[in-house]
């Protein structure tokens, strides 16, 4: 099983990309969040990887640290949840965060991630309140709030990891936070991409 790769980001897109590995090319799954931070198109890179075997197709899930990993692992041991929902929870909220909402019973914050139901939601408290809280959390997490930074600046600071010039981020994600006020950081990306291929 493919646990690491050490290579070069060859492209990305809204929810992968592909890692040259002495000259063989991987197509990685990443949440959006993580996705922002990977080092831009050509630069040097080491993920971690989980490496899921299906009958038709054999899946790579990339992770830009422990943590990440250990959670999504956490996530696609519930059930009803796979890997690709896994990646759609932790695109909807930074870890730290996902912790917090899980150890607090806050249904109604996960139901806001996109493809979340409440019956998701409820199974996932039920099962993981507990578990997570193993997983080590930064200072920031410790604090149990959402991070001081204002969505703007996350949003812009994605598009721009995406290789959008900085005045389109910020056009973006002006449009995106005008029509989805209070939205996660996964929506509003979607939304502020939706954007930016309209007007190209």
């Amino acid at each position: 099983m493919i646990a690491a790769l050490h290579g070069t980001v060859l492209e990305k897109s809204e929810d992968e990309a592909i890692i040259e590995v002495a000259g063989v090319g991987y197509r990685v799954a990443f949440s959006v969040l993580t996705l922002a931070r990977l080092p831009a198109p050509g630069e040097p890179v080491r993920v971690r990887v989980r490496t899921v075997v299906r009958e038709d197709a054999l899946e790579l899930y990339g992770f830009l640290g422990p943590v990440e990993e250990a959670m999504f692992t956490l996530l696609t041991s519930v059930s009803h949840v796979g890997p690709k929902l896994a990646m759609t929870v932790l695109s909807g909220l930074e870890v730290d965060e996902l912790v917090v909402a899980l150890e607090r019973g806050e249904v109604a914050r996960l139901t806001r991630i996109h493809g979340v139901g409440k019956k998701t939601a409820e199974r996932l408290v039920l099962e993981l309140k507990d578990k997570v809280k193993v997983l080590p959390r930064t200072a920031a997490g410790a604090a149990a709030g959402p991070r001081g930074e204002g969505p703007r600046s996350d949003l812009v600071s994605a598009l721009a990891n995406l290789g959008y010039r900085p005045a389109q981020a910020e056009v973006a994600a002006e449009a995106a936070l005008e029509k989805l006020p209070g939205a996660e950081l996964e929506a509003l990306l979607r939304e502020a991409l939706r954007t930016l291929r309209t007007a190209s």
